[in-house]
C-alpha cells in the first residue's frame, strides 16, 4: 500500500476514525471491541488514527487508542484534537452547528492549550503527538493565538505536527502565516463537498486534507436503513426517517455502479475520494474488523475515466435530502 503526504507527514492513504468506538456514538460498545477494531486497522495496513480528547466520557477514546497502540506506537501516526472538553474553571464559548442540538461548547484559549496537549498525552501513553488539531475555531479567541499555542508544543517538542479542523480557507492562510500547517481535517464524502476555497488553499500552499465522515455517518455503506436509539447520528437531519428512506432511493444508482465493479458501496465511495486529491486521507471507523479491512483495501482500488465519469453523473443527480454539514455557510464565514 502506497503512502500519502499531509505536509511533510506520511502516512497510509486510509486511516482509521476513533470516535465510533466510544459509547454514546454509534451505541454502546465495550472496551475489548473497540480494543480489537483498532488492531484490526493497524493490522490492515492503517497508520493514522484519529481521535479527540472530546470522544466519550473522561478521555476515553484517547485511552482506548493508547492501550491499543501499546507496543506498536512505531507504526501509528497519532492524531488528535483539542478545547473540545472545556476544563473546570474556563468559560465555555458557543460553537453554532446544523445538527439538532444547534451548538457545541468550545474553549480554545492559549493558556490552555498546554494543559490539553499533556492530558492527551497521558491519555494516550507516548510523549509525542504526531499530528495536534484544535477541535473547532473558537469564536471568542483569535485564531491566530490558538495556532500560536501549538506552535509552542512543537517547539517544546510535544507536538510532532499542526494540524487545523473545521475551517475554512481564511483560517487555514491565517493559521499557515502563524506555522505551516501538515494537514486540513474537513468534512468530505460523496453525499457533502468539500468547500472548494478551502480545496483550493490547501493546494497551494502544500497542506494535505483528513476527510472525515468520508462514509457520511455509514451511510454510503448502503446499509443504513435506521438509527438506534443512543446513536449519535440521531441528530444528523439527513438520518431521521423520511429523509433516510429518500436518501436510500437516491442513493441506487451508486449503489449499482459498485455492484457493477464487484466493489461494497463503501470501497467505490472511499476509492472515489482517493482519487479526487493526492493529498487527501479519508478516516472511516468501523466496529466490525471485516468491514474495516474492507475500507483499507479501497486504497488499492484503481477508478478508470470512465467509472468516474459515471460516478460524477450519478452524483449530479443525487441530491440528498436534509442538511448533510456540520457547519452551515454563515457559520464558516
Amino acid at each position: 500500500m502506497s503512502q500519502r503526504l499531509l505536509g511533510g507527514l506520511p502516512t497510509a492513504p486510509v486511516g482509521y476514525g476513533a470516535m465510533v468506538l466510544s459509547p454514546g456514538v454509534y451505541g454502546e460498545i465495550d472496551d475489548a471491541r473497540g480494543v480489537a477494531a483498532l488492531h484490526a486497522a493497524l493490522d490492515a495496513g492503517a497508520t493514522m488514527i484519529d481521535t479527540s480528547d472530546g470522544y466519550g466520557a473522561d478521555g476515553h477514546n484517547e485511552q482506548l487508542v493508547g492501550r491499543a497502540v501499546a507496543g506498536r506506537r512505531d507504526e501509528v501516526v497519532i492524531a488528535t484534537k483539542f478545547g473540545f472538553r472545556v476544563p473546570d474553571g474556563a468559560k465555555p464559548h458557543t460553537f453554532p452547528v446544523t445538527y439538532s442540538f444547534g451548538e457545541l461548547a468550545v474553549n480554545a484559549e492559549p493558556q490552555y492549550v498546554r494543559g490539553y496537549a499533556e492530558q492527551s498525552l497521558r491519555n494516550l501513553g507516548t510523549d509525542v503527538i504526531d499530528l495536534y488539531y484544535p477541535h473547532f475555531p473558537d469564536p471568542e479567541v483569535p485564531f491566530e493565538d490558538t495556532v500560536g499555542a501549538v506552535a509552542e508544543l512543537v517547539a517544546a517538542g510535544l507536538v510532532r505536527h499542526l494540524g487545523l479542523s473545521n475551517v475554512t480557507a481564511d483560517q487555514l492562510r491565517a493559521a499557515h502565516a502563524v506555522h505551516p500547517v501538515a494537514a486540513v481535517q474537513t468534512q468530505w464524502s460523496m453525499w457533502q463537498p468539500v468547500d472548494p476555497a478551502l480545496l483550493a488553499a490547501a493546494r497551494e500552499l502544500g497542506v494535505g486534507l483528513v476527510a472525515w465522515s468520508p462514509l457520511g455517518g455509514g451511510f454510503l455503506t448502503g446499509t443504513v436503513q435506521q438509527v438506534a436509539d443512543g446513536d449519535f447520528r440521531q441528530h444528523m437531519p439527513r438520518f431521521d426517517a423520511a429523509n433516510l428512506a429518500a436518501n436510500n432511493d437516491r442513493y441506487a444508482p451508486l449503489r449499482g455502479i459498485a455492484a457493477d465493479l464487484g466493489l461494497a458501496p463503501g470501497q467505490l465511495a472511499l476509492a472515489w475520494l482517493l482519487h479526487q486529491d493526492e493529498h487527501v486521507v479519508p478516516i472511516p471507523g468501523s466496529r466490525t474488523p471485516a468491514h474495516i479491512e474492507e475500507n483499507q483495501a479501497a486504497a488499492d482500488i484503481e477508478l478508470d475515466a470512465g467509472v468516474l465519469a459515471r460516478i460524477d453523473e450519478a452524483l449530479a443527480s443525487f441530491a440528498p435530502a436534509g442538511e448533510g454539514a456540520l457547519l452551515s455557510g454563515a457559520d464558516r464565514a
